[in-house]
């Protein structure tokens, strides 16, 4: 089950061999992508399809608002557990074996939260559901830094930006969808289908790309090094509060756009999602141009001018949001530039953590995300307690997390 002989056209690289490990051809490389952003696109999936659906579940339910919003509480906390979880794992005993328990588990606890009578009862399996989950976002970057050298990783991050950046649009419209159409419980057994084709897809077209020899020895203690050993790499660091800081002040924007858009400058709720959308489109039409870019200069060069960008415009939300001028379009023009750019900021950012961390990726990939879940907390957390009535607390939160992200990139990745 953990070893497999490559399948058509992907071949597994010599991790850690040297600096430029073989990459798969072309076709492969697309397949390569569809399979892994699949695997990374059912965490996303799980969360915006099943926000539409969280006043209902509540009524069904006869649920307080508060219990009801820690089966998304119980979500977020699985994915940080669970990713410090697999990539150690991950890095022991290959990628095939806990990938694809991770997507059985997520499948099982799909069916568990469609057949949940209670929100005392769905609460635990939600956890389980992102416990599963994230080891298609944690393995599937290993697996990138397994097969790609520092540009192709790149490269392979901004093209899954591409094929998993579709969920953030469709799912939000696709749960209000099918849970009118079939109930709630319909977007739970939507959930686990979509496992049950990726676990497919992983099984019959995912090779082993870990070999035997570059895997890291077992126990507790050796896991505990290794992350030591990561956090006192100042390079790894900073890549890690470039990307992760950074994407911090997207999830301020995610918390406090609704109130923002809705309640202060009075957009529709049905208008709501387009102007979501529009930001989204922006982020993953940018990772598209990171790919043009980094045929022609290096990821370092072109994170270091994408990062100043997202400091700037984060500032540029915060002074749009302070003087009202030309209301909600002085604002959506600062926040679709600080988005758009992490189509570029952050594959650069997670290239570049993992770039020295061949032997180790598992684990660097996995405490990277857990980073980034845990900073969009605190962001999301402090625009809610922020709130005074008006979009300056989002705007504050966004310039702190672009103007912090540039900061901590520049004392930590000194240039060369």
């Amino acid at each position: 089950m953990t070893d497999s002989p490559p399948a058509q056209g992907i071949h597994p690289a010599a991790t850690g061999a040297g600096p430029n490990p073989a990459p798969p051809p072309p076709r492969a490389v697309l397949k390569l992508a569809f399979i892994l952003g699949a695997a990374m696109a059912t965490t996303p999936l799980a969360v915006d399809m099943y926000l539409p659906t969280l006043p209902t579940i509540r009524e069904d339910f006869g649920a307080s608002e508060g219990s009801t919003q820690l089966s998304l509480t119980a979500f977020f906390i699985g994915l940080a557990i669970g990713q410090i979880i697999y990539g150690p794992i991950a890095d022991r005993v290959g990628r095939r074996l806990p990938l694809l328990s991770g997507i059985l588990l997520f499948i099982v606890a799909s069916v568990a939260c469609a057949l949940s009578t209670s929100i005392e009862m769905m609460i635990p399996v939600r956890f389980l559901q992102a416990a599963g989950g994230c080891a298609g976002m944690v393995i599937s970057r290993a697996i990138v830094r397994d097969l790609f050298d520092r540009q192709g990783s790149a490269r392979m991050f901004s093209l899954l930006v591409l094929v998993m950046g579709m969920a953030p649009i469709v799912a939000p419209l696709l749960g209000g969808y099918v849970a009118a159409a079939l109930g709630w419980q319909a977007i739970f057994w939507f959930l686990a289908a979509v496992g049950i084709a990726t676990l497919a897809a992983v099984w019959l077209a995912l090779p082993e790309t870990l070999r035997p020899e570059n895997r890291r020895p077992p126990g507790l203690g050796n896991v505990a090094a290794t992350y030591l050993l990561l956090l006192r790499d100042r390079r790894y660091v900073g890549y890690a509060v470039a990307g992760g800081v950074a994407q911090a002040g997207m999830f301020a924007y995610i918390s406090g756009s609704p109130f923002v858009f809705i309640e202060v400058f009075g957009v529709p709720a049905t208008l709501y999602g387009w102007l979501f959308a529009i930001n989204v489109i922006g982020l993953v039409a940018l990772s598209q141009v990171n790919r043009w870019l980094l045929t022609r200069w290096e990821s370092e060069r072109i994170l270091r001018a994408a990062n100043t960008g997202v400091a700037l415009f984060g500032l540029a939300v915060l002074a749009a949001a302070l003087s009202g001028v030309l209301g909600l379009v002085g604002l959506m023009i600062p926040l679709f530039g600080y988005i758009a750019l992490l189509g570029i900021n952050m594959p650069n950012a997670m290239a570049g953590a993992l770039a020295q961390h061949a032997p180790r990726a598992g684990a660097a990939s996995a405490l990277m995300g857990t980073f980034q879940f845990a900073t969009a907390g605190v962001a999301g957390t402090a625009v809610g307690q922020l709130h005074d009535g008006t979009p300056v607390p989002m705007g504050v939160v966004v310039a702190l997390c672009g103007a912090a992200s540039w900061i901590g990139f520049r004392l930590l990745v000194p240039r060369r």
